[in-house]
């Protein structure tokens, strides 16, 4: 009962800040104009990254057209608090403006975690691992399942799942979906493998420019070999002759070892991947 109770308190807030937008002349909230000084970020925004580019095309059109919806705001001891909004918020501040038009609401600090929440998902707004964390706090606040959240919020289970798994990968992956490094897509099929497998798929990505498809058929044909290996470990005792590909590798600068039927590349920092992978490229 208890989450049922909560799930329908997802559906209101679903909608009130639409509602808030709907009814700028209402007797419940209030619009004016407000001092961007006296404005302070929520501090419960989820959306961490934000494109300079982006915010700089959005302050031309402010400049230009004016701004077309409010912020929204919650009163505070000392003067507001941001609660949706804050690209607007921010590319005003870029133009120097002095004022900005908001909507007042009466919001404690759960509606305000969770209005920055809801807002950044239906605008599209979060990048995935922001939008991730996101999902996993609304289904913690609200006790949902990820069908239940999926259905509230019109995005398919499948979507939810692939989304939150992301928050399994390392925080260099991570870091990599970020900076646009790679995409969502290739980091969902990066999911299961380890660390330093993981740092490796996005060393190529990056530097050979791989598809979603090509990633996946490295790591089929990478765990295909780990089984071949494990089964075959016990019968292949005879030492391999590594002493001419040992001795390239020692011309082109890299520490290597060799031991019966393995060869090992030891790599001091991410530039000497780069720089095998460019004298591989140009084979």
């Amino acid at each position: 009962m208890k989450s049922q109770k909560l799930g329908r308190g997802l559906d209101a807030l679903l909608g009130e800040i639409d509602e808030a937008y709907d009814n700028e002349g209402s007797l419940k909230d209030s619009i004016l104009e407000v001092n961007l000084k006296d404005i302070r970020p929520n501090p419960y925004q989820p959306r961490k990254y934000f494109n300079e580019s982006s915010l700089q095309e959005l302050a031309e059109s402010i400049k230009e057209d004016g701004l077309l919806q409010p912020i929204v705001l919650s009163e505070d001891i000392d003067g507001y608090v941001l609660i949706a909004g804050e690209r607007r918020f921010r590319a005003s501040k870029l133009m120097k403006l002095k004022t900005i038009r908001a909507i007042i609401l009466n919001s404690d600090e759960q509606k305000m975690r969770q209005f920055a929440l809801i807002e950044n998902i239906q605008r599209d707004e979060l990048n995935s691992v922001e939008l991730a964390l996101a999902y996993g706090e609304l289904l913690k606040l609200h006790e949902l399942t990820q069908e239940q959240l999926a259905s509230k919020i019109h995005k398919s289970r499948t979507h939810i799942t692939n989304t939150i798994r992301l928050l399994q990968l390392s925080s260099r992956t991570q870091k990599a979906i970020v900076e646009k490094k790679i995409s969502a897509g290739h980091a969902k099929v990066l999911v299961g493998l380890d660390e330093k497998q993981q740092q490796v798929m996005v060393n190529s990505i990056v530097g050979q420019k791989l598809s979603v498809r090509e990633v996946e058929a490295m790591i089929k044909s990478m765990k295909n070999d780990k089984v071949v290996t494990t089964s075959t470990t016990k019968k292949t005792l005879k030492s391999l002759n590594f002493v001419n590909i040992q001795s390239k590798f020692d011309n082109l600068g890299f520490k290597v070892k060799s031991s019966q039927n393995r060869l090992t590349i030891e790599f001091k920092d991410d530039s000497e991947v780069e720089k095998l992978l460019t004298y591989l490229n140009n084979l």
